[in-house]
């Protein structure tokens, strides 16, 4: 008698996926603008940096841009201020955050929106995120000197302190007039 032979077909995405990252939708951009400005009327204000601004702002704030970069999506915020959303890359993946400016420009508030990350999603805890509050261009924002790490979490600390230390150069340079 013959050995019979049973084949089991798996679906291609069995076989073949990635390693699953954990992805959570925090906040839509209507929700972190009613956080940051609670009743206040927001104009869409998007524009593309040219080639001179986003070179003036990777030497104001020292941090290297990525061409993605160069397309800022912000609202102008009634009686002063700038909504503005972002991304930074965490370990492997994007982080998109909001960043709510206050009318002399100086950080108002930060809310991580999509966190796409399996590890360090511990950057939306609100006593991390409040460091930032007050801050405007020219402060040191220096990760581990006056932005405190998270263990487990340093390179999505790093990234967003990076990223607000560049959205803060883009008000100086861009939205200030």
């Amino acid at each position: 008698m013959r050995p019979t032979i049973e084949w089991v077909v798996l679906p291609a995405a069995m076989v073949s996926a990635p390693c699953a990252t954990h992805a959570v939708q925090y906040l839509s951009v209507a929700a972190a603008q009613q956080a940051m400005f609670p009743g206040a009327t927001l104009t869409p204000a998007d524009r593309r940096l040219t080639d001179a601004e986003h070179k003036a702002i990777e030497t104001a704030s020292g941090v290297r841009g990525r061409g993605r970069q160069r397309d800022l999506k912000l609202w102008r915020v009634e009686g002063g201020g700038w909504f503005i959303v972002d991304e930074v890359i965490g370990k492997h993946e994007f982080i998109t955050y909001a960043l709510g400016l206050n009318a002399d420009g100086s950080v108002k508030h930060i809310e991580v929106m999509d966190y796409r990350e399996n590890y360090g999603a511990q950057v939306r805890d609100e006593k991390w995120r409040n460091q930032f509050r007050g801050k405007s261009h020219g402060a040191n924002l220096k990760l581990n000197d006056d932005i405190r790490n998270i263990s487990g979490a340093t390179l999505s600390c790093r990234h967003l302190t990076d990223g607000v230390k560049r959205l803060l150069a883009t008000y100086e340079i861009v939205l200030k007039h």
